[in-house]
Order: C-alpha cells, then sequence, then structure tokens
C-alpha cells in the first residue's frame, strides 16, 4: 500500500512539471488500465455488430484473412503509439503528442479528429447494443424504439461515469471477464454442438455486393468490420492521469489489449462462419446476422442466451467509450481549445469526475445516431476519425526523429520502420473507406475544410495550446 501511494505522488509531481494538478482519481493499476483499452476494442461489439457487413463483401475468407491482416498492421499502429504514450503520459495523449512535435496547430487538429471519431464510436457502439437489446426485450425492432432503448443505454453510462468512477474501473475488470469467458461459452457451444462447415468453407471466397465489385475491391471495403474493432486502444493512454506508474503501464495496456483481442477475436470468427448454415439466409434473416447464427445452429432459447451475452459485451464497451471520449474532451478543454472551455473543463469535486465532458459525450452521441445515414458510415467516419488521430502524432515523432524523450517503454532501432508501416496504412485505410461510400468522403472533406477554416480565421490566434507546448515551440502549426 505505501509503494502505491508513493507511486501515485510521484505521478502527480511529475504531471505537475507540466502545469498540471493531480485533479482525477488516480488509482488505476496495470490490469485496469489494460482492461478499458480492451473493453473499447470489444471482440464481441465491432466483430459481431459489422459481421454482416464483412460477411456480405468478402464471405467466410474476409474472417479468415482479413482480421489476421487488420490485426498485423494495427500492431504496427499501436506500437508507434505506446511509446509515446510512455514518453509523455497526460489524459491529452495524441493531442498532447502532437503538440509537443509538432505545435500547437498539430495538436488542435489531432485532438478535433479524435473526438469527432470518439463521439461516432459512441454511437456505433452504443446503437449496435441497442440493435440487439431491443429483440431480447420482446419489442419491435421499429426506429422510434431503437432510439428509446439507445437513449436508455446512453443514461445509464453516462449516469454511471458521473457518480461511479470507482464502479467504473470496477465494471472495466469485470468487462474483460465477461468478454474472454463469453467468448469462451459462444465458441465452445459452437464447436460443440453445431453443425459445422467443411474447415475450407472458412476460406471461400464470396461475395453479395449489390454494387458489382470485384471480390478484390469488396474484401478491401470489407476490411471495416475488423478495422473499426481494432479502434479505442489509446483509452490506456487517455486515462494516463488516472493511472499509476503510466509511462509503463498505458503503453502495455494499449498492446496487450490489442495482441489479446487479436487471438479471442480470431477464435469467436472461427467458430461463427462454421455455423453457418446458409449466407444468403443469415444475410436477409430479420435479426442481427450474428444472432441468426447463433440461433440457426444452436436454437432459438440458447441462440438468445447467447445474444444478450453479446449485448452484455457491448454495453461494457459503451461504458468505456464514454469514459475515454470524456477525458479527452476534459484534457483538451483544460488547455482553453473547446468552444465553452470553462464548462467542459469542470471536475465534479465531490466524485472526481469531468461532468460537463460526461453529459456533452452522451447527448452528442445521441445526435450522431439520429442524423447518421447509414452503420457502416458511422462506422467508417470513426474509423477514419481516429485513425487520422493516431497517425498524425506517430508522422510528427518519425518528422522529428529525437525531439520527444524515450520513456521506458521504446521501440529501439525498430521505432521509425514501424512508424513507416503505421503512417501507409492509415494512408491505405483512410483511402479504402472513403472511396467505399460517397457519404464517407463528403462528410470527412466536409469536416476537414470546417476544421481549416475554423483554425485559420480564428482558433490559430486565440488557441495557445499547453503552456508547456508555447515555451518549446513557441506555440508555432
Amino acid at each position: 500500500m505505501t509503494n502505491h501511494t508513493h507511486d501515485a505522488r510521484e505521478d502527480a509531481q511529475e504531471l505537475g512539471r507540466l502545469g498540471y494538478a493531480q485533479e482525477l482519481f488516480r488509482t488505476m493499476g496495470g490490469f485496469s488500465n489494460f482492461a478499458i483499452s480492451f473493453s473499447i476494442i470489444s471482440i464481441l461489439t465491432g466483430a459481431v455488430t459489422l459481421y454482416g457487413h464483412g460477411l456480405k463483401l468478402g464471405g467466410p475468407a474476409q474472417m479468415s484473412l482479413g482480421w489476421p491482416l487488420v490485426t498485423l498492421f494495427t500492431l504496427a499502429v499501436v506500437c508507434s503509439m505506446a511509446e509515446l504514450a510512455s514518453a509523455l503520459p497526460t489524459s491529452g495523449a495524441m493531442y498532447h503528442w502532437s503538440c509537443q512535435l509538432g505545435g500547437k496547430g498539430w495538436g488542435w487538429f489531432t485532438a478535433w479528429f479524435n473526438i469527432i471519431g470518439q463521439i461516432a464510436a459512441i454511437a456505433g457502439i452504443d446503437y449496435g447494443c441497442a440493435q440487439f437489446v431491443t429483440p431480447l426485450l420482446g419489442v419491435s425492432a421499429t426506429t422510434r424504439n431503437l432510439l428509446l432503448v439507445y437513449a436508455a443505454i446512453l443514461l445509464s453510462h453516462a449516469l454511471i461515469n458521473h457518480y461511479g468512477i470507482r464502479l467504473v474501473a470496477w465494471l472495466n475488470d469485470f468487462s474483460v471477464t465477461v468478454h474472454i469467458i463469453g467468448v469462451i461459452v459462444i465458441v465452445g457451444a459452437l464447436l460443440l454442438f453445431a453443425p459445422k462447415q467443411p474447415v475450407n468453407f472458412f476460406f471461400a471466397r464470396i461475395t453479395h455486393n449489390d454494387a458489382g465489385w470485384s471480390y478484390g475491391w469488396a474484401f478491401m471495403i470489407g476490411l471495416l468490420q475488423a478495422m473499426w474493432t481494432y479502434t479505442g486502444y489509446d483509452a490506456s493512454a487517455s486515462v494516463s492521469e488516472e493511472t499509476v506508474d503510466p509511462r509503463r503501464r498505458a503503453p502495455w495496456g494499449m498492446v496487450l489489449a490489442v495482441a489479446v483481442s487479436s487471438v479471442v477475436g480470431y477464435l469467436l470468427l472461427i467458430a461463427l462462419t462454421l455455423a453457418i448454415k446458409d449466407i444468403p439466409t443469415v444475410l436477409n434473416a430479420d435479426v442481427p446476422p450474428v444472432v441468426a447464427i447463433l440461433i440457426g445452429a444452436l436454437g432459438a432459447r440458447a441462440g438468445s442466451l447467447f445474444s444478450a451475452l453479446a449485448a452484455m459485451a457491448m454495453w461494457f464497451c459503451g461504458l468505456s467509450a464514454l469514459t475515454w471520449s470524456s477525458r479527452v474532451i476534459w484534457a483538451f478543454a483544460r488547455d482553453e481549445g473547446m468552444p465553452l472551455s470553462n464548462v467542459w473543463k469542470h471536475v465534479d469535486r465531490k466524485h472526481l469526475t469531468p461532468a460537463p465532458a460526461i453529459w456533452l459525450c452522451a447527448v452528442a452521441a445521441f445526435v450522431a445516431a439520429v442524423y447518421s445515414g447509414a452503420y457502416a458510415v458511422v462506422t467508417a467516419i470513426s474509423t477514419i476519425g481516429l485513425y487520422v488521430s493516431y497517425v498524425l502524432p506517430v508522422w510528427l515523432h518519425w518528422r522529428a526523429g529525437s525531439r520527444l524523450a524515450r520513456g521506458p517503454w521504446h521501440l529501439g532501432k525498430y521505432s521509425r520502420t514501424l512508424n513507416v508501416v503505421a503512417i501507409l496504412w492509415v494512408i491505405f485505410l483512410c483511402v479504402v473507406l472513403c472511396l467505399a461510400d460517397a457519404r464517407t468522403w463528403q462528410a470527412m472533406l466536409a469536416v476537414t475544410l470546417a476544421l481549416a477554416l475554423w483554425y485559420g480565421l480564428h482558433e490559430r490566434r486565440r488557441f495557445k495550446g499547453p503552456a508547456w507546448v508555447a515555451k518549446a515551440t513557441g506555440g508555432q502549426l
């Protein structure tokens, strides 16, 4: 207990050297830090809610080849980010890294792309949860009913994040158990009791796209399933100011969250895919494709039970996502980067939580879902926004060389090579997802132009950036 208190005090002193007071509750250990990223990645959310998207475009081979392909390149991105998290462990995460490496302008754009991606992520996670929960409640899945259930889920997440930060930490830890045991139970039941396709079915190249795309192009667009699943691991960095010894624990939390999710997720995809009786039947069902697979393979009762387990995991994922997003908004507002920053940087002194930022995230996520065109578009915008914010500080680090002193977790001589791999992968990801649907590139273009105009006409003069960055860089772009 003495060591824990001593470490927390050391971390607070280190934060103080950057000009920040220890305002949040610093109690997270290494497992809790890992748990929040693992819960947001949530293979029972991204891999499940977008399973039909991948199956429709790339067929079984989307699961057998697409998942490990995306995993490989995601590891390059997360490792590149992890060494930055070790060097500068603050709640600002990517925003602060970009400020340190490139100046206030790069930090400002990084923060806004991250916030946009996060709000879209919360919308995708909790709306996907509502799609699973609504049929389980015996309610017809009309737009009105889905939005009511979605609102109730968001409300539960906001209330717990506001008033129960200790409960949030415990639920994040418990979420890991739910995800691991949930996957083991589902995979075990499918492999033991469900009729199975031959193993070569898992590698079948089939596409049911309506646009007449070639298989190769459809397969690349179908990678969204894995790409969107592998988002949110920066949460370990965003809760650095609530983590004891974040220079070591935050980077390991990020990397292990991706590594463990890759193995557990692949087992789930193998079991689900081999349990498919008929692909068109699954794709045309009135319930989400994974629910159709479970019911078709295990019967209505067992299928509904396992669907409820997946919905529970999605609820945990949304809870963690709201924690993650609110910390980024709070950290940005603390540096006067948000409109009405004085409101969003306020911390509830009784509960030690950034309450206004929490409720802003919940309301913005609800609005995003109401006005979104299609689920795949929301998740694509989320993926692009987040990965742009991930790669900007990585690119600045690669460009700047040794401007940022290394932390105890670093890549050594492989740093620059992995940085290049990460940068090229994110460029590929953004191009594919923008070309997949005109609404995606139109939305991202509109957002980018709006941000550029806003910064150029107003924020460039007003926004000063963190005080420690202003001293180091002269406040330059």
